[in-house]
């Protein structure tokens, strides 16, 4: 077996072996990987087998020196253990499956059915491609010669006529130019009143008496039942066609078409509670939600960039490494945190970016910050998805009321997306719950969205 077939058969055992993404998600040691590279331990099952005593000890379960009595401790033989080095001293890559951001975000839509197909918005490039579109004007070489023919065939069938049926009007009883014009339009055929002065100034000489003359219709129902009109594509059939009137207007030349290739960036502002009532197991939650979330949104678009806020009282930015493990003594202003919101995402015009932000906590809030500030700036930021985690585990406190007003307060928005965590296994069910939000939406705009506000921009909402 080659090299290429063994890493192939490798990879297989590892995608069949490893750990369940929701069960990594949940409770994995999601430390281990990194913005580029997600590490998913494989699950290795040693199945029980017997072993055979290689040394000349005296058969199975005799001591070299005898029966040993209760409680004496059994020395190891010489050669026991491994050899080459204790137990657990080396690491094996083989004991992880790896996988890149675009194929744990393909996995992720398998396993939690999610639909997220993100759109660029930036035109980074034009290109040419197939000459499928046609213009009024170009190069000769390019002219459509099957369109120009087309179209002049078209306007042949449409402005032709039956002029022998015409020319029978004219023997009506009675009937002048003006009549016949009058019964020719009603029955739908092109024809001028030029045309039918012509056809009679040209039957009054032929005969060299007036077409009046040689009546012999009563009138124009009695010519319609007597005389049936042939429609001009079966005369086309019979007869055929000697040219084709073709006219400037007509000429429709190729050029090829062209793509506009949109960049889909991304920028993603990250904020997390820092006060004192955010404990491990509530900071721990936070990072089960958000660290998948950053690995999906890297994997979904061309150019993903990640800011992370912490707050208290105050807010301030912070590296990824602080995130999710500074705690400070302070109260809780949420607000704080979305004023710096929305300064960091002035460096990312919303027509050129997709903006997203996540929020997480405990639901904790200064008094009435969430109603007074932070509802009234969810509104006022242009994002394709806001979302809010409370991680709360057990009964969660009286004071945790801010999940409940920001989810009241955007009931009927499609771009606001609340979900709770008391526990790692509602971890996956946070997830589906945010990105479902932005996947469902139909590119309209939410409570928050530009066109509540009337935007003009023609900004895209995926």
């Amino acid at each position: 077996m080659g090299l290429t077939e063994d890493r192939e058969r490798f990879r297989e055992v590892g995608e069949t072996r490893r750990e369940d993404l929701a069960e990594f998600i949940g409770h994995g040691d999601l430390g281990g990987s990194d913005a580029d590279r997600i590490r998913i331990p494989i699950k290795v099952v040693d199945l029980p087998s017997f072993e055979y005593d290689q040394r000349s000890a005296g058969g199975v379960g005799q001591g070299g020196d005898g029966q040993p009595q209760p409680g004496q401790p059994v020395d190891p033989e010489p050669g026991d253990g491994d050899e080459e080095g204790d137990p657990g001293e080396e690491g094996g890559d083989h004991e992880y499956y790896e996988m890149d951001p675009e194929e744990f975000a393909r996995e992720l839509d398998e396993a939690l059915g999610l639909d997220l197909e993100p759109k660029g918005k930036r035109v980074v490039e034009e290109v040419e491609g197939d000459f499928t579109d046609t213009a009024r004007s170009g190069p000769r070489g390019t002219l459509d010669v099957d369109e120009f023919f087309k179209r002049g065939l078209k306007r042949h069938l449409a402005t032709d006529f039956d002029g022998d049926y015409v020319r029978e009007g004219l023997f009506v009883d009675g009937a002048d130019v003006d009549d016949v014009f009058a019964w020719a339009r009603g029955q739908g055929i092109p024809v001028s009143r030029a045309w039918i002065a012509d056809a009679a100034a040209t039957l009054a000489e032929e005969r060299g008496e007036p077409v009046a003359a040689l009546d012999r219709w009563e009138s124009f129902d009695a010519l319609d039942e007597a005389v049936d009109r042939e429609p001009v594509s079966q005369r086309i059939r019979r007869e055929g066609l000697d040219s084709v009137p073709f006219r400037r207007e007509d000429e429709r030349f190729r050029h090829p078409e062209v793509i506009e290739k949109r960049e889909r960036n991304v920028v993603v502002i990250n904020v997390r509670d820092a006060s004192g009532s955010m404990r491990e197991t509530k900071r721990e939650l936070v990072e089960r939600v958000f660290t998948p979330m950053d690995w999906y949104l890297t994997g979904k678009y061309d150019a993903a960039e990640f800011r992370y806020v912490v707050h208290d009282a105050e807010a301030w930015e912070v590296d990824r490494e602080e995130f999710f493990g500074i705690q400070s003594g302070g109260g809780t202003r949420i607000s704080s945190a979305y004023d710096l919101v929305e300064e960091l995402l002035e460096e990312y015009p919303y027509s050129e970016w997709n903006r997203y932000v996540f929020a997480a906590g405990d639901s904790e809030n200064a008094g009435s910050d969430t109603t007074d500030n932070v509802i009234p700036a969810m509104e006022s930021i242009d994002a394709n998805l806001q979302a809010y985690v409370e991680t709360q585990p057990g009964d969660g406190a009286a004071n945790a009321r801010h999940a409940d007003e920001v989810e009241a307060a955007f009931a009927d928005a499609d771009d606001v997306a609340v979900a709770r965590v008391s526990e790692p296994d509602d971890v996956t069910d946070a997830i589906y719950e945010i990105l479902s939000t932005e996947s469902s939406g139909d590119g309209g705009a939410g409570r928050g969205g530009p066109a509540a506000r009337g935007r003009t921009d023609g900004g895209d909402r995926r």
